[in-house]
């Protein structure tokens, strides 16, 4: 019997110490195999590395514009009556003089016959006073009359007179009314809408103008800038007053709604010499040729402001990463590591790259590529990249 459990204790110790063997060359294995995949992953990786140099670039500010014509006169009539014709149609170009409307409006006809027959009345009356002095006169010049007559006949004479100017004034006025009947183009434009049909009934009083014709030979582009822009503009630009200030402004472009840029460039003329309380902004105007009235008033537009800077640091913003609303590179130290620098940037409106202010300067290095995988003190293998391929990639 206790032969029997010395054997069976044996076994089972034969059988643990071969269980301990296999599980060690497993181990063995296993160490084998992770230990070049750790080699693998401590691995320093190489990465493309920019050398900042600076740059001479243009900046484009933009601002949303509303776009009016040179000029938006509305045509009204200025007497009662009912539209006779209509000459234009909604959209027709037209020249200063051209016809818009006719009025029909009897009653100035009938005032212009009045008063030429009037003056017709008035002649005759300071004729037939004139005849009286004529018949008067010798009789005075005998005695055989008293001089009041005479005098009292040249009163008369003066007093008809005056009757026939008054004919004469009336015959005008009513000649002046007459005219209004016939409506034209005060200047060179496009016929806006037509709200009145042929036989409404128009007055100096009615409402709506009969139409709207605008002059958009030039454009006027409005826009506005904030305070803080505008402080900035005033003391870059060179001039002591206003006026030389804007001349100095170089010209500005013009994007219309479809995206395309205007051909036209124009230039800034006039900003309001008051600050909105309400927007904290100044109102400002670009004024565009426009040949062939290819624009018209109130259609809606971006008007791009270029700015040239000298020796700008430009960094590609795909070398740039973002946290909290702040923006980051990572330059490369000459030990070899990676250190995130914070970085202030112009806004430029390019899409391709950023100006920097502070957090960079010419001759660091940073990360071009990648920099989503990087973390703070990571040893990379640097990569230097043809800076001038790069830049000119960029400033196309």
């Amino acid at each position: 019997m206790r032969k029997r459990v010395q054997l069976h204790c044996f076994a089972l110790l034969a059988i643990l110490i071969f269980l301990q063997s296999c599980g060690g060359n497993k181990d063995q294995k296993a160490g084998g195999a992770a230990g070049p995949g750790g080699a693998q992953a401590n691995q320093v990786k190489d990465y493309p590395v920019l050398t900042i140099t600076p740059h001479s670039t243009t900046l484009f500010t933009e601002f949303p514009a509303t776009i009016q014509g040179q000029q938006n006169i509305e045509i009204r009539p200025k007497i009662d009556g009912y539209i006779e014709m209509i000459y234009v149609d909604e959209g027709a170009t037209v020249r200063r003089g051209q016809p818009l409307f006719r009025i029909s409006a009897p009653q100035y006809e009938q005032q212009v016959r009045t008063a030429q027959a009037d003056i017709k009345i008035a002649q005759a009356n300071v004729d037939a006073a004139r005849m009286q002095v004529n018949k008067v006169r010798p009789l005075v010049e005998k005695d055989i009359i008293s001089k009041y007559e005479l005098e009292s006949a040249q009163y008369t004479v003066q007093a008809r007179q005056a009757e026939l100017a008054q004919a004469r004034a009336t015959l005008s006025n009513a000649r002046t009314n007459l005219g209004y009947t016939s409506i034209t183009s005060p200047v060179n434009g496009v016929v806006g809408t037509i709200p009145y049909k042929i036989g409404s009934l128009v007055s100096s009083n009615t409402a709506q103008p009969l139409t709207t014709v605008s002059n958009i030979g030039n454009i006027y582009a409005y826009f506005s800038i904030n305070e803080k822009r505008a402080l900035e503009s005033a003391k870059s630009s060179p001039g002591t007053t206003l006026k030389q200030r804007l001349a100095n402004i170089p010209p500005v472009s013009l994007i219309l709604s479809t995206g395309t840029e205007f051909p036209q460039k124009g230039r800034i003329e006039t900003a309001s010499g008051l600050i909105n309380t309400e927007t904290g902004s100044v109102s400002v105007r670009a004024t565009f040729p426009n040949p062939g009235n290819v624009v018209r008033s109130g259609s809606s537009g971006v008007v791009k402001i270029p700015r040239s800077v000298d020796s700008a640091v430009l960094i590609p913003q795909k070398a740039t990463f973002e946290i909290q609303g702040k923006k980051f590179v990572y330059i490369v130290e000459s030990t070899g590591t990676v250190r995130s620098s914070e970085i202030k940037v112009l806004e430029t409106g390019n899409g391709q790259y950023f100006v920097v202010q502070e957090g960079v300067k010419p001759g660091e290095k940073i990360v071009l590529e990648g920099v989503a995988s990087l973390k703070e003190g990571a040893p990379i293998k640097p990569r230097l990249v043809n800076a001038d391929s790069v830049y000119q990639q960029i400033l196309q």
